[in-house]
């Protein structure tokens, strides 16, 4: 029971973290450097974040700047966002629209 309203707690806050992709857009410079304006990775180690769920980004982008995950350069990022920032970015990203081709 405890386990079960501790997920719900934490899946309600990152579902409340709805934020707004014109403002994202705005300070989304520090990550296109490596995942671009358009979410497409611009380095190898980095990954495609065009389309992603908003409630995934918003939940990575907390986890690194809480430390619970791990990466310097994104820690380094991440370090001067406030949460605001965070949601608008993740919305900014989760908008553009991608398309998936699957092989023959």
């Amino acid at each position: 029971m405890i386990i079960s309203l501790a997920a719900l707690v934490a899946c309600s806050t990152v579902a409340e973290a709805a934020g707004d992709a014109a403002s994202g857009k705005k300070i989304m410079s520090k990550c296109q450097v490596c995942h671009g304006k358009d979410g497409l990775a611009k380095l190898p180690d980095a990954p495609n974040i065009a389309g992603q769920k908003e409630a995934y980004l918003v939940k990575a982008l907390i986890a690194f700047k809480d430390g619970e995950r791990k990466n310097e350069q994104m820690t380094v990022v991440v370090k001067g966002l406030s949460d605001e920032d965070i949601a608008n970015v993740a919305a900014y990203y989760s908008s553009i629209k991608i398309s998936v081709q699957v092989p023959p």
